[in-house]
């Protein structure tokens, strides 16, 4: 058994997440861990929202709330998405809870002890109309490396550099178009380049990583510059240093504390546990092993700076340094990251409005309808179009015409005809065909998802179910009525692959494997779900007010990545279809929708 932690992006409390963040970082994340704990594995899967930074203050502003009341209202909103989807969190919390405080404060202190931290004067992005810090994610202007128009103040996503907002040509904020003004401020900046070849050393061993991930990373570390920490703002996380820890101006910018809650949702969850030196098991012991899955957007944070805080966390980087309070701390196995999804040929955009949210769309299609298309079709290796009248063909021609129409075909039959699962007589070859491509499907399934391979992965469950459909077409035991006992063996044999399927489907489409695991008879709970609970925050000191939900979740009932042999006798009844068929007018209908 290993300790495998499963790290998801902290989705951003300044509104509904649509589903292009559950592509990225949501589903291929539960997908594996789903698989991991069938292994065996000590899975911890932890996130939550990011709460501070500038762009709550301007949501709360729009909708005249306060920041952490606008936090808390996105928050709530985003549990209850994340949790209708399906994912399997050990712990989903928040960035404003005091125990995050106190632990990105930690981790602060080690690295300012060991060197790492350097204060300097530097030229800041200033709103001319509201006085507020520009986070430098929302300004954007023309790259004066490669020329680049969309260049974003804090790096270039053409060419991959560095940069500062001052650097910029033609800066403007993409919260309101204005040319930001530029003050000088004393600031703490996180030095980068003392960094470099423990982190080139680093990425040497890393193996099996996607391309996109390593190029991109090795090409910063070219150009490492110290990166600022901190920023004028009256939200966020105090800076823990004599002379600036009651300041009301300055707090610990957005981006450190985020990447910190890793760290800190695990020490939560452990400390909620009853066990509070759980969280070592993930962290410190030097063979567990770590996934952290996001959009590309986000891989210079979780492959370049969230190490680099790690190293110098633990004294390992240029200046050398000494552990601090939390002790040496594991690094990142990989930084498993998924590229963009579009839709209908454009970017989402929420203030465009070019976007569906995750309620909305779960209001009126299965959550496993949506984890399925994400699985079979999302931006894995490359971006790829979301599109209704693509939803509606892979629902239709491959959900409910493939695979619940297998369930359906053979759990109706031998409920009709044998009431119960039958009794298997002397297997022919077909039957021994199929039995051994359901068998075999555990390694092939299970090795892709095991190396985040996720769209080929359910490619090959598909294939077996294709297998299955074509061995009831070729057998027709609807003919066999003057042979019940072979009829019997090939309903059995039948129902032995669904029942293998229902294993192999649970880590892309939970909710409907439950559904088979009790059309088979089964009883009880077969593919976990998680819950939402009401807490209270465990420290003083952070901004949360009152009680305010978490999703976790009792996984231990996961079935083993195994195949279990079906009870004959186990009583079924007629099945109700486990996927619903999609009339062709949703495409016209959503489309309209979107334009509207």
């Amino acid at each position: 058994m290993t300790h495998v932690l499963t790290a998801l992006a902290w989705p951003y409390a300044n509104g509904p997440r649509h589903i292009g963040h559950v592509a990225g970082f949501g589903v291929p994340a539960d997908v594996f861990a789903r698989y991991m704990r069938m292994r065996g594995h000590d899975v911890l899967m932890v996130s939550g929202t990011d709460e501070h930074g500038t762009p709550i203050l301007v949501q709360a502003d729009s909708e005249g709330l306060k920041p952490a009341e606008a936090a808390a209202k996105y928050n709530r909103i985003i549990v209850e998405d994340l949790d209708a989807l399906g994912l399997s969190y050990d712990l989903f919390t928040r960035t404003t809870t005091g125990n995050h405080y106190k632990t990105v404060q930690e981790l602060f202190t080690s690295l300012y002890g060991n060197g790492y931290i350097l204060q300097k004067r530097t030229l800041g992005a200033i709103s001319p109309s509201t006085g507020r810090t520009l986070p430098d994610r929302y300004i954007e202007g023309t790259c004066p490396h490669c020329g680049f128009d969309s260049a974003r103040g804090d790096q270039c996503d053409n060419c991959g550099r560095q940069l500062d907002p001052v650097d910029l040509i033609d800066p403007k904020s993409r919260i309101n178009g204005e040319t930001p003004k530029f003050v000088e401020e004393d600031h703490f900046f996180l030095d980068l380049p003392a960094f470099a070849d423990a982190l080139n050393a680093w990425l040497d061993t890393r193996t099996g990583w996607r391309t996109n991930v390593v190029r991109f990373t090795k090409n910063l570390l070219d150009d490492l510059q110290p990166r600022p920490i901190s920023r004028d703002l009256d939200w966020g996380v105090p800076i823990p240093l004599d002379g600036w820890i009651d300041r009301k101006d300055k707090r610990l910018y957005v981006w450190f504390d985020a990447v910190i809650g890793y760290l800190s949702a695990t020490i939560e969850w452990a400390r909620r546990s009853g066990d509070p030196d759980a969280w070592k098991k993930w962290w410190q012991d030097p063979e567990a092993v770590s996934y952290y899955f996001m959009g590309k957007d986000n891989i210079v944070f979780h492959s370049e700076i969230w190490p680099a805080m790690l190293l110098g966390a633990n004294g390992e980087g240029g200046k050398g340094g000494e552990p601090g309070a939390l002790g040496t701390l594991n690094l990142p196995t990989e930084v498993v990251s998924s590229e963009f999804l579009t839709m209908e040929g454009r970017q989402f955009s929420s203030s465009r409005r070019v976007v569906i949210y995750v309620r909305d769309f779960l209001e009126r299609y299965s959550p496993d309808a949506l984890r399925y298309y994400i699985c079979a079709a999302g931006p894995e290796n490359q971006d790829s179009d979301f599109t209704w009248a693509e939803f509606l063909r892979r629902n239709n021609d491959e959900l409910v015409a493939g695979w619940g129409n297998l369930v359906n075909r053979s759990v109706a039959m031998a409920a009709k005809n044998f009431g119960a699962v039958p009794e298997p007589g002397e297997l022919e070859e077909v039957d021994r065909e199929l039995l051994a491509a359901t068998a075999a499907a555990f390694d092939a399934v299970g090795g892709l998802i095991g190396e985040n391979k996720v769209r080929a992965a359910i490619g090959e469950a598909m294939k077996t179910v294709a297998a299955a459909n074509k061995y009831l077409a070729d057998t027709a035991p609807w003919k066999m009525k003057e042979d019940p006992k072979r009829q019997g063996t090939v309903l059995h044999t039948v129902l032995q692959a669904v029942s293998d399927l229902k294993t192999i489907m649970s880590p892309f489409l939970p909710h409907s494997s439950q559904k088979v695991h009790e059309l088979l008879g089964g009883t009880g709970v077969f593919a976990p779900m998680p819950r939402i609970e009401e807490v209270t925050d465990l420290d003083e000191g952070g901004a949360t007010d009152g009680p305010y939900p978490v999703l976790t979740g009792d996984y231990s009932a996961t079935p083993k990545w195994e195949s279990v042999p079906l009870a004959p006798g186990t009583p079924l009844a007629k099945p109700v279809p486990v996927f619903t068929k999609l009339e062709p007018t949703i495409v016209e209908e959503e489309i309209e929708r979107l334009n509207a």
